[in-house]
């Protein structure tokens, strides 16, 4: 009998992601990681809910519905990344001083707003202000594009202040806000390279035609496989992580034991 799958690299991809992303959800309420990583669950839900919502929909409603859907659903996510940072930095600084902390802070954003200000390019006041349909997507596409640039680029600065300082606090090494943190900030950075990248060859080799441009999306989407499998890994990190108790932690309780019954047999 001869079996023939007629699978993609992208779709082989995807496939592993989304099975990985269920096997990190059950690891999180299994193990009740949840309870101290509400925001960093919520954002994985989202974030299947999306991979599932577009697998399901692409190429079955007209474009401008899978905008309608898909892009507010993009500026959804990029809020949530936002209190994703705010949990891992409560979380990794807990105990620092308010003044501190509100100094840090915005030294933190001043330095992720600077560099979303100057990076890439902003679209004209008269095509976000148009008021039709299509100019309202639009603006809300570029807020979302915007906000995920500013959370990855606080990502990978709370992770630089957490290498430096995280074992004076609450995200020493080999704790679960820092394994959190250095999954984020490897997806940050891969996507700040992917799209640098892009601009720099966009820069230094403006297609003048058809095949060139179509040759740019190619190498993009060359790229975007590139961090789908990066992801990939991520979230295999998250999941052999999240399982193992942090240091010191005691251990858990395992599912369906009761906690009175764990250790009887010493008392034998």
């Amino acid at each position: 009998m001869h079996l023939n799958f007629d699978w993609t690299v992208t779709q082989v991809i995807w496939t592993l992601t989304f099975a990985a992303l269920l096997v990190l959800l059950v690891v999180l309420l299994g193990r009740e990681r949840y309870k101290r990583f509400k925001m960093f669950s919520i954002g994985l839900v989202l974030l299947t809910f999306r991979m599932l919502a577009l697998r399901l929909l692409y190429q079955k409603m007209a474009p401008l519905g899978m905008y309608e859907i898909f892009i507010p659903l993009a500026l959804l996510s990029g809020i949530v990344g936002v209190l994703v940072v705010v949990e891992m930095a409560r979380r990794a600084f807990d105990g620092l001083e308010r003044r501190t902390w509100l100094l840090g802070t915005l030294a933190v954003v001043a330095v992720g707003a600077a560099v979303v200000g100057f990076w890439g390019t902003w679209p004209a006041w008269k095509t976000v202000s148009a008021g039709t349909t299509l100019a309202v997507l639009g603006l809300i596409q570029v807020v979302a594009q915007k906000t995920d640039l500013l959370v990855n680029v606080i990502t990978v600065e709370l992770m630089v202040l957490v290498l430096l300082f995280g074992r004076r606090y609450k995200a020493a090494w080999r704790s679960h806000v820092q394994a959190i943190l250095i999954g984020l900030s490897a997806v940050s950075i891969g996507e700040m390279l992917r799209d640098g990248i892009l601009q720099l060859v966009l820069w230094k080799s403006p297609p003048h035609n058809q095949a060139e441009y179509q040759s740019v999306i190619d190498f993009g989407d060359k790229l975007s496989s590139t961090n789908q499998i990066l992801f990939l890994v991520v979230v295999v990190w998250w999941i052999a992580r999240l399982w193992v108790d942090e240091p010191g932690g005691g251990v858990s309780t395992p599912v369906g034991i009761e906690p009175a019954a764990v250790g009887t047999n010493d008392e034998e």
